[in-house]
């Protein structure tokens, strides 16, 4: 039988660095580069390569993401099965969400990278793109949206984060763990997520930008006020606990919502935003009544990148507070 074609957009970080010496390692190698050092791949798929940013994952912008998006689904439109994106592990999370947002189908995309660079010991690079092809490969991984393989662990983009600075299996799916893991060069899957959300940005839409502020013991607000002035279109709080503002910040926070659209996520990084719970002033309750918008169970950055795309493709209030309700 003939094999799927996947195809493997490269945009750099830690996976496709070299040594420069003193200075540290630097992005380098080519998606062409890493294709043709791991000839496994080419037993799972038929594989074509290419290079379409070369910065550290830290360095990836909105704009990339959105770009990056349009490229895997030209890619899908052309005929690949699967598209695995590589690039630096910072922004994974935040890339894999977006792009589960932005590319609809049911063609697998995979986002891996590294933690150990290619001069290290133990680099992981080769076997985390080799786990990730054959994901991508695979009909088992089809319906389930944006991915990220890792440590031959399958998470879905919707609850994966990186929770290490430099362990091999620094990604963790909470409260549900992997969805799926590679065993011997086989998929297995688990679970299947449901309730995927779709947004659609137009090609030249301008961007949105969306302030992310955490807030924590003693904060009064002050950077709330500022805002707007900075040309900020929104804003997501990661509040304490269940969803709590310190008294003292409540107005500011009240004043932002009537002036954009304001999310209000956790900190803790699971679990889902109270609603009804607490009735003090800053409690969830107090803070929904006075027009912020609840976040569900997405942490700070998720909620970040979905009501920025939300923004920029032009979504009101309604639909941004219905969005963030499937959440």
């Amino acid at each position: 039988m003939a094999l799927p074609r996947v195809d493997i957009i490269g945009l750099g970080g830690t996976i496709s660095m070299a040594g420069a010496g003193a200075a540290g390692v630097l992005p380098t190698l080519t998606a062409e580069d890493l294709v043709q050092a791991l000839p496994a791949l080419a037993e799972a798929a038929e594989v074509q390569a290419a290079q379409f940013r070369m910065i550290a994952g830290s360095s990836l912008s909105m704009a990339d993401l959105v770009a990056t998006a349009a490229e895997v689904q030209r890619r899908l439109d052309e005929g690949a099965a699967g598209v695995v994106v590589t690039q630096g592990t910072d922004t994974i999370e935040e890339v894999a969400f977006g792009l589960d947002l932005l590319v609809p189908g049911e063609a697998p995309v995979v986002v891996t990278g590294a933690m150990r660079n290619p001069t290290l010991p133990g680099a992981d690079g080769p076997a985390n793109l080799l786990a990730a092809l054959q994901v991508a490969a695979s009909p088992l991984a089809r319906g389930l949206g944006a991915l990220v393989v890792f440590n031959d662990e399958i998470h879905a983009a919707r609850w994966v984060q990186k929770t290490h600075t430099s362990s091999p299996a620094t990604f963790r799916s909470r409260p549900l763990g992997p969805i799926g893991w590679v065993a011997e060069g086989a998929v297995r899957i688990a679970l299947r997520p449901v309730g995927r959300r779709q947004v659609c940005v137009p090609a030249a839409a301008p961007q949105r930008p969306v302030a992310l502020l955490t807030m924590a013991l003693g904060d009064d607000g002050r950077l709330l006020g500022s805002l707007a002035g900075l040309g900020y279109s929104g804003a997501v709080l990661e509040a304490l606990g269940g969803g709590h503002l310190p008294f003292f910040a409540v107005e500011a926070a009240a004043r932002l919502a009537a002036e954009m659209p304001v999310a209000l996520a956790s900190r803790t990084g699971s679990g889902e935003v109270l609603r009804g719970t607490y009735g003090f002033a800053g409690s969830e309750s107090d803070l929904l009544a006075r027009g912020l918008i609840h976040a569900g169970a997405l942490d700070g950055p998720k909620a970040r990148i979905l009501l920025s795309l939300l923004l920029q493709g032009g979504a009101g209030r309604g639909e941004i507070v219905a969005a963030f309700g499937e959440a």
